[in-house]
């Protein structure tokens, strides 16, 4: 294991995003966002919401029946997709075959926001690491990944996952106490065991790669530690992947972005008390002082 990098902007400076060119909103790259339920219909608007405002050219959003008219008025600029829907108000079996023909025509995939863990997800995520598309697996799709390891390690390009700690304990099958003891140590065995790219979420995140490199965010203040935060961040995440960034490029810069709109919120706002729904408009700030 390497010493952790600190994730600032000096060291994004070694991991420049690839440049914003003309064009039609093809060419800026289209995100297909896998997620919600009945219960948590307004997951994938923060999602969606997050990376238009990382810079994504076209969103679609694939979610349950009930939740897809909702999700079309909420977000005008997205095209949204209902699929089959279980009696508990989660992705039906039979949607699964649909979400794999859909990502074979995007260039990024989110996966997970707003989801319920259910036997689904982990046929989901299996079919979704087999797609050849860029991947981000966040919520219940990492509850759901152990039995689907093996695709997780040959997957290609390397998907990143975004845990927390309740799901990082589920990659690992140990206790939450334990991730919470040691989150760096815990960031390099999913990293090997999944052969995927780490983001262990808390008040000080770790990105870790499959290699044993590995980076430290300070945070972005006690404010972020809401729900729906994890959201934004996905979605961050998926607008730079859309864009056509390198994997671990793409996860460092979500992490900073969202941090540091943590940090504007705090000042103008309050350490606590802003909502979710307001990380994404600081991010095209953020990525114009940046750049």
């Amino acid at each position: 294991m390497s010493r952790p990098r600190a994730l600032n902007a000096a060291e994004l400076k070694r991991h420049p995003l690839p440049p914003i060119e003309g064009g039609s909103k093809d060419a800026r790259g289209k995100l297909l966002i896998v997620g919600g339920s009945r219960e948590v219909a307004g997951a994938p608007i923060i999602t969606a919401t997050a990376a238009m405002r990382a810079g994504a050219g076209k969103v679609t959003i694939a979610t349950v029946e009930s939740a897809a008219r909702l999700l079309a008025i909420a977000v005008p600029e997205a095209r949204v997709i209902g699929l089959p829907e279980a009696r508990d108000g989660a992705f039906a079996r039979s949607a699964i075959p649909k979400v794999a023909e859909l990502a074979q025509d995007y260039d990024a995939i989110v996966a997970g926001p707003g989801m319920l863990p259910t036997p689904v997800a982990t046929r989901l995520a299996a079919r979704l690491c087999e797609s050849g598309t860029a991947l981000a697996l966040d919520a219940a799709l990492l509850h759901g990944l152990p039995p689907a390891k093996q695709a997780a390690r040959d997957a290609e390009p390397i998907p990143i996952l975004l845990p927390h700690g309740k799901e990082m304990a589920s990659l690992l099958g140990v206790s939450e106490e334990q991730t919470a003891a040691d989150p760096l140590g815990c960031a390099l065995e999913a990293a090997r065991r999944y052969q995927a790219l780490v983001l262990a979420k808390g008040a000080e995140s770790h990105v870790a790669t499959p290699g044993g490199k590995v980076w430290k965010y300070r945070g972005g203040g006690p404010g972020l530690a809401i729900s729906g935060s994890g959201d934004a961040l996905a979605g961050i995440l998926g607008g730079l992947l859309s864009r056509g960034t390198e994997p671990l490029t793409a996860l460092l810069w979500a992490v900073w972005l969202h941090g540091e709109a943590g940090r504007r919120l705090s000042r103008r706002i309050g350490q606590v008390g802003f909502l979710a729904r307001e990380i994404p408009g600081e991010i095209p700030g953020l990525l114009q002082s940046a750049l």
